[in-house]
């Protein structure tokens, strides 16, 4: 079987090895007060260990390696990182570690010290041919409170990182939180097909153009329209044509660029999804509200908050067609709750969260993590095959949270940093 350093750290971190009589490779005896704080970063593995080494009681750095080799191969012999070594944790010690200044790091072998069964467990959740994800076999029956504390801590690791992207386009805008939002907003109105050419098409048309003419519908739709690349050619509806006169004086006047017409993606679509569909509910919005993100900081009824995206009303034009000159059935052009739902998990969690974390108001967090316990779980091919699994998911909280189980530690087999796994390794 594969012995892999994760697993060894693993061992070492939760002393899942034969403490009894421990000894270095000198002969002195070995008391472990503290293993150190794991470091995924550059330089030794654990930091602040303490230890009792013979009759002396030390606090440093422990570094692990698979062979006592390693530590030259590795680099470290010329690195001044690592000069604070207090033990070196070694499965195959073949070679006295020797630092550079003469001293000589104490050794831990466990090469004899590590249950197989153990390894076996971990070798066979790793590296085993599973289907959907390495603990396919045991996740179903993990205790309910263990499984939502871990999935707690990985769904603020993933609103931790999309914050970021948030907090950096905030500081590009000079800290205006209404502008930042308006652009991921428009984002997340493209879905995943359509992402990019919205996001281009806010940042091209700053929200104080669109304020200056907020009292116009006709000029909102045109700006968003044409700066979307789709005013551009020969249209025949009287519609788009007044679209277009108004366009071609607000581009002159404010100097404005449209974005390439080809980005926008209506292959593979149903025709409520058409990017022309989604642009118009975006002008209505745009319309209809004020100063949104302020109001989304307010409002704290989950229903409110839908509110401010169902009762958009887009121009009649679209009441029948789905794309200019192109007329179809009639049909209503509101978003549906499920899209709503979307833009309120990806969008307004995340400012909500953003806004909490840069200003240091835990209440926004809070609210943040409320308002997914209170949206609908997500359905799609991830939270599928756990729930086939046996894993219960209730609510976007927790369809959220697996998402970032599955996309960041289950593709990549990171069990041994994983709560789920953890509890699994020392169960079985």
């Amino acid at each position: 079987m594969l012995f892999t350093e994760d697993f060894l750290h693993y061992v070492w971190k939760f002393r899942l090895f034969d403490r009894n009589a421990l000894q270095t490779e000198d002969g002195e005896e070995i008391e472990i007060f503290s293993t150190g704080t794991h470091n995924t970063d550059s330089g030794p593995d654990f930091h602040n260990a303490r230890l009792r080494i013979g009759d002396t009681v030390w606090a440093g750095n422990v570094e692990v390696h698979l062979s006592a080799s390693d530590w030259q191969k590795h680099g470290h012999t010329t690195d001044n990182a690592y000069d604070n070594t207090i033990l070196h944790v070694v499965y195959r010690n073949d070679l006295p570690l020797v630092l550079a200044n003469g001293r000589k790091v104490p050794t831990l072998q466990l090469q004899d010290r590590v249950p197989v069964e153990l390894y076996a467990r971990y070798h066979q959740m790793v590296f085993g041919n599973q289907a959907v994800i390495p603990c396919e076999a045991s996740i179903g029956g993990i205790d309910g409170l263990i499984m939502h504390n871990w999935l707690t801590r990985v769904l603020v690791e993933r609103l931790e990182k999309k914050s970021t992207a948030v907090l950096a386009a905030l500081a590009l805008n000079r800290g205006d939180w209404e502008e930042v939002f308006y652009q991921f907003l428009a984002a997340n109105f493209g879905f995943k097909t359509n992402a990019l050419p919205f996001e281009l098409l806010a940042k091209s048309l700053p929200q104080i153009i669109l304020a200056k003419n907020k009292n116009n519908p006709m000029q909102i739709e045109a700006l968003i329209f044409g700066q979307a690349g789709f005013l551009e050619g020969e249209l025949k509806d009287e519609y788009p044509q007044k679209l277009k006169t108004e366009y071609n004086y607000l581009r002159k006047k404010y100097n404005l660029t449209p974005i390439e017409n080809h980005l926008w993606k209506f292959m593979r679509l149903r025709p409520q999804n058409f990017p022309t569909v989604r642009l118009a509910q975006f002008a209505a919005l745009i319309v209809q509200s004020n100063h949104l993100f302020s109001k989304i900081l307010e409002i704290k009824n989950i229903e409110a908050l839908r509110d401010l995206f169902t009762d958009i009303k887009t121009n009649s034009y679209w009441d029948d067609h789905y794309r200019f000159d192109v007329s179809s059935k009639p049909s209503a052009k509101n978003l549906g709750a499920k899209s709503i739902d979307i833009i309120l998990i990806n969008t307004l969690v995340l400012f909500l969260f953003s806004y909490g974390k840069h200003n240091q108001q835990e209440y926004y967090i809070s609210r943040a993590l409320k308002l997914l316990e209170n949206l609908p779980a997500e359905k799609n091919n991830i939270t599928d095959d756990f729930i086939n699994l046996g894993v219960k998911i209730d609510n976007a909280f927790e369809s959220q949270a697996l998402l970032e189980l599955k996309n960041n530690y289950c593709n990549y087999k990171k069990c041994l940093q994983c709560g789920v796994g953890n509890r699994i390794l020392k169960l079985a």
